[in-house]
């Protein structure tokens, strides 16, 4: 997969990129990743790139010619076409469904607005999809942009160690994460749930399902729902549940002691 971003902080966007284990994957060249920065193709010897707003109002917006000129830059060394994402609040919501859908195109390009936005002619010419993050406003389309290219990316072949690392998380099939615990096993007074220390995989696999459903019915209602109906069989009794998939994670068979 590869990735450009267009955008004014291009060096904003190499900080978080470079961070963590989308850094790591990054060096590997498990993906490929750009920020290139709109600015270089402003074409006036002050970079400028926005302006007044025609018919009045507050604040500036970000010209089409160098956005499009940044795109065509980034289209021109591609065999293929990217397929573009505008971030902005007029978008679809962003989820996992969407993240999995992303994960199959083959180069991806995002554009940041910053200001009061971009020319609407710009979206009109190049945008294929409008995409945001959450029914609220920031300042610019940069953080939005590297929050879905974190979660497509770390989907990626190699950049987790098992597809089960994402596999069995919040949202990824339809329900919430089910509680997680580590060392020691009692802290504060509060207790690792005895099925954990147990080893046996089968009692573990059912304690983290009902957990998420009752999770997900308690915090997200809406979520529960909607699995209930597209899965009714998997809340039948002593049914078996193929799609949740919870993998042995080396976990001991006997009960966790604490010297």
């Amino acid at each position: 997969m590869k990735i450009s971003i267009m955008t004014l902080f291009p060096d904003m966007c190499e900080t978080v990129l470079n961070e963590s284990i989308i850094g790591r994957a990054r060096k590997k060249e498990l993906f490929e990743v750009e920020c290139v920065n709109i600015r270089d193709f402003a074409g006036n010897k002050h970079n400028r790139v926005d302006h007044i707003l025609y018919g009045g109002g507050m604040g500036m917006l970000m010209q089409a010619e160098p956005i499009y000129q940044c795109y065509k830059h980034i289209e021109e060394k591609s065999d293929a076409k990217p397929y573009v994402i505008y971030m902005s609040p007029q978008g679809k919501t962003f989820n996992q469904d969407k993240a999995k859908e992303l994960l199959q195109k083959e180069y991806l390009v995002f554009l940041c607005g910053h200001y009061e936005g971009v020319d609407e002619r710009v979206i009109e010419e190049i945008v294929d999809e409008e995409i945001s993050i959450g029914d609220f406003v920031v300042t610019g389309g940069e953080l939005p942009a590297l929050m879905v290219c974190d979660c497509v990316l770390r989907m990626c072949d190699g950049v987790l160690s098992d597809d089960v690392c994402f596999e069995e998380e919040s949202h990824f099939n339809g329900l919430l994460e089910y509680p997680q615990y580590t060392r020691p096993p009692e802290w504060h007074g509060k207790e690792v749930p005895e099925v954990l220390l147990s080893g046996h995989h089968a009692n573990i696999e059912d304690w983290r399902f009902k957990m998420s459903l009752e999770r997900t019915k308690e915090k997200r209602p809406d979520m529960f729902e909607k699995f209930k109906e597209e899965h009714p069989e998997l809340l039948e009794p002593k049914k078996r549940r193929k799609p949740v998939r919870v993998k042995d994670r080396g976990m001991p068979k006997p009960q966790i002691k604490e010297e």
